[in-house]
């Protein structure tokens, strides 16, 4: 019967660990699901607002940190589950001698909980120094080429920022685990202690024989291994709270299954308009948010439309107000006259493809919903490009990303006409192509996407092509004004010293 109960405990144990821990796997393949589909879903103002180094530490250590728990949570269930039944069987031992035990236990407990929230205080700062010292890898990764040519950058860098960090992250990890040793060696002490206890009690003052003392002294003794996993499982638990913590600090958008408003627009259209638009960004200490607007501006279908600026006048934020990036805070967006609507965001934006100033080179063509794209549309814009030597496909995934600058950009033009969208927008392109292809663009490829029927809002500097868009706008201080007559041929003959006025 011993050797049945054994194999029956070993059966049972090794079964709920399993379970347990394929649970949490599962729970933690969904959660992390979750996530990245509520930041696909949360309006980039958000994003940007919290920035990649507290995303990418959320995506990483806070779903890390919730995947060891679950790995432990079994140890913290199995002590529980142990500590109740040995608490049932020495009740029928000497129900007397369980209730100063329990007292004892009970203030082992308190004792253990006061050093635990030391442990979770000291953690919730770990967590904190985590995302300032992802921006410091950041800065380590992508200024690599900087920091290698000014070491006093690189000196400065690393002594004043990423050694801070990671001297404050030292500090407290190392706090968090002094509180959990001490901890640890409070259960373990406390719980020899209560042997100590239920001796004195049978043995001096006569509660019990010494049989039962005995028999509750091993039963103490087989507890101390499951009470001190349980507590040694503790601060992974306090690890996947704080991360939980976090995640919901992040104030993404709730989650919801499936990818509305993935379908293109078909539909046809002839005006798209901004209404006094305007928004404004949060201000900081030091200053005002900057402002964009009130902004009126009309997109006829097929036309092409250029729009200058300085640097800092606000042409990239009516950028994202157009494509529905950003959202007005005053005023409205209209589709022939229609406002869009707080539910018709999503689908609003598939009526554009664009290459921004920071775009992301990814290595695989779509088409305008998703399927492959067209594969002659493909080919002959692969020529246009000069660009069918330099890729590399296998299927329509482009196999040799590692391109220069302005091939990466001919491959993000390549990637947005495959799209096929209506509005096609290009926010300084030509400035990293070489000068002859720049002339081809503005000459040939600009007037082939206008044939193709696309709208082409251009952010360009390149004054000597200013006569080929059938608009021409300028942004000032956050305000649009449209260029016209004199003031058009002035400014398309110098736009540079027209751009020096502001200063």
């Amino acid at each position: 019967m011993f050797l049945g109960v054994i194999v029956l405990l070993l059966v049972v144990t090794l079964g709920a660990q399993l379970a347990l821990t394929t649970l949490g796997h599962h729970f933690v393949y969904g959660l992390r699901g979750r996530l990245v589909k509520q930041v696909l879903d949360t309006d980039i103002e958000r994003l940007e607002h919290l920035g990649s180094a507290e995303l990418l530490a959320s995506l990483s250590s806070d779903i890390r940190n919730i995947t060891i728990a679950f790995v432990r949570l079994p140890e913290l269930i199995q002590g529980v589950v142990l500590t109740l039944g040995s608490a049932a069987y020495l009740a029928w031992l000497s129900p007397s001698l369980l209730g100063v035990t329990a007292v004892w236990v009970g203030a082992t407990i308190a004792g253990g909980s006061w050093l635990v929230a030391r442990v979770y205080r000291h953690l919730a700062q770990v967590r904190e120094t985590e995302d300032r010292l992802y921006a410091d890898f950041e800065a380590v990764i992508h200024g690599r080429k900087e920091l290698a040519l000014n070491r006093a950058r690189a000196q400065s860098l690393y002594e004043d920022d990423y050694d801070r960090d990671a001297c404050h992250y030292r500090h407290h990890i190392i706090r968090a685990d002094t509180f959990h040793l001490s901890a640890l060696n409070w259960s373990n002490i406390m719980m020899l202690g209560a042997i100590g206890v239920v001796f004195y009690l049978a043995n001096g003052l006569g509660w019990a024989t010494t049989e039962v003392a005995a028999t509750f002294s091993l039963t103490l003794l087989f507890l101390r291994t499951p009470l001190i996993s349980a507590v040694g499982a503790l601060p992974t638990l306090l690890s996947a709270q704080v991360a939980f913590d976090k995640l919901h600090s992040l104030a993404l958008t709730e989650y919801r299954g499936g990818f509305a408003g993935r379908e293109t627009r078909d539909d046809a259209w002839e005006s798209l308009t901004l209404k006094g638009v305007s928004f404004r960004y949060a201000a900081s200490e030091a200053r005002e948010g900057f402002a964009v607007g009130p902004i009126d501006l009309t997109l006829k279908r097929g036309e092409m439309v250029f729009l200058i600026g300085g640097n800092g006048s606000g042409k990239s934020t009516l950028a994202k107000l157009l494509t529905g990036l950003y959202r007005p805070q005053g005023g409205e967006i209209r589709l022939d006259g229609y406002a869009i609507g707080e539910g018709e965001w999503e689908a609003f934006r598939q009526r554009f493809s664009a290459v921004f100033t920071d775009f992301h080179p990814f290595d695989r063509l779509v088409g305008p919903s998703g399927e492959a794209a067209d594969s002659s549309l493909v080919d002959t814009w692969l020529e246009h490009l000069a660009m069918r030597e330099k890729l590399h496909f296998d299927g329509q995934r482009v196999t040799n990303p590692a391109l220069s600058q302005g091939q990466r950009k001919r491959l993000a033009l390549l990637m947005a006409v495959a799209e096929e969208r209506d509005i096609l927008l290009l926010d300084e392109w030509a400035a990293d192509q070489d000068p002859q292809f720049r002339r081809f663009f503005y000459r040939d490829l600009l007037p082939l996407l206008k044939d193709m029927g696309k709208t082409v809002f251009a952010i360009s500097h390149d004054d000597h092509y200013f006569h080929h868009a059938d608009r021409l706008y300028e942004m000032r201080a956050g305000h649009l004004s449209e260029l016209t007559g004199a003031s058009r041929e002035r400014v398309s003959k110098d736009a540079v010293a027209r751009l020096n006025e502001d200063l």
